[in-house]
């Protein structure tokens, strides 16, 4: 099985991960057993612990002086704002919004691409912009919840923010993967996304009561920390040294349907007009953003 075979096994099951996440997430924060800032913190404590852990086994590498700023930039797009803006807005939002939402990462990859690497964007992929974007405003705006407590719209908008800082994070990460090992790109990061991000949850994460938790609560507290953090950023990276930024973002469209499916078997959200529709045309956009030219 060739590498680049490989680089896509990887990310569907990244996008399978990310996309049980947004249950799993959900059902911890809306239980009240932690706060989202606390949960973030959480979830980069541990996984901080297990790559730190494991890299006493892998190669050792020195990061360049010059590089400093690049893996800064790439720990406050990808572990620290992204992190806080998609635990934040899942408060508010829920699971179905969330990750339809969050398909709109491949477009926004391509614009940032086009700036940041200078690619060409045809009359089509303007069209598809315009689709996916146009999705994500009528969720947000029309969106309803089965929960009244839910601020549909500013959760919404906060997992916008998330998408477009996740993206950003790709376009960097994919040029630390030309010159470093995935390793220790993602062990610096998480390091760096750990400094970052504590002074926000420092206090959240003191008053998590963790006698409380249910088997199921510390089930899924797990499953966000292992699985949808440490395993998903790892074989994120491992995906982008054989794939493009543009590439693997495309594989995103994968998390509504995973998450989609758990939430309506377990009953944390339900499904309307609305989410069928903003969905067709954020998938519509997707396609037509990454279709290549024949």
């Amino acid at each position: 099985m060739n590498k680049r075979i490989l680089a896509l096994i990887a990310l569907f099951l990244v996008q399978v991960f990310y996309g049980l996440n947004y249950s799993f997430a959900n059902d911890v924060i809306d239980a009240g057993y932690i706060k989202p800032f606390g949960f973030i913190l959480l979830r980069l404590l541990g996984t901080t612990c297990l790559l730190w852990f494991f890299g006493l086994f892998m190669p050792k590498e020195k990061i360049d002086k010059k590089d400093y700023l690049t893996f800064l930039a790439a720990a406050f797009f990808g572990m620290c704002l992204n992190m806080l803006s998609f635990f934040k807005g899942l408060e508010y939002t829920t699971p179905i919004h969330a990750s339809v939402i969050a398909t709109v990462t491949p477009i926004v990859v391509l614009v940032l691409s086009s700036i940041y690497l200078k690619e060409k964007i045809t009359p089509l992929k303007i069209l598809g912009i315009f689709l996916g974007f146009s999705g994500a405003i009528i969720l947000s705006i029309y969106g309803k919840s089965i929960h009244p407590a839910d601020n549909i719209f500013l959760g919404n908008c906060l997992i916008l923010l998330n998408a477009t800082a996740f993206s950003v994070y790709l376009i960097i990460a994919k040029k630390l993967t030309g010159k470093y090992h995935p390793f220790t790109i993602i062990k610096w990061l998480f390091l760096l996304g750990l400094i970052l991000t504590t002074p926000f949850g420092f206090q959240e994460f003191r008053e998590v009561q963790w006698h409380t938790f249910t088997p199921y609560i510390a089930f899924s507290a797990f499953f966000v920390v292992f699985f949808a953090t440490f395993g998903a950023y790892l074989l994120n990276i491992l995906g982008l040294t054989q794939l493009k930024a543009s590439t693997a973002s495309t594989f995103v469209y994968i998390q509504p349907v995973i998450a989609a499916i758990f939430a309506l078997i377990i009953g944390s959200d339900n499904l309307n007009i609305v989410k069928i529709i903003t969905a067709i045309l954020i998938f519509t956009g997707v396609y037509l953003v990454t279709k290549k030219p024949k």
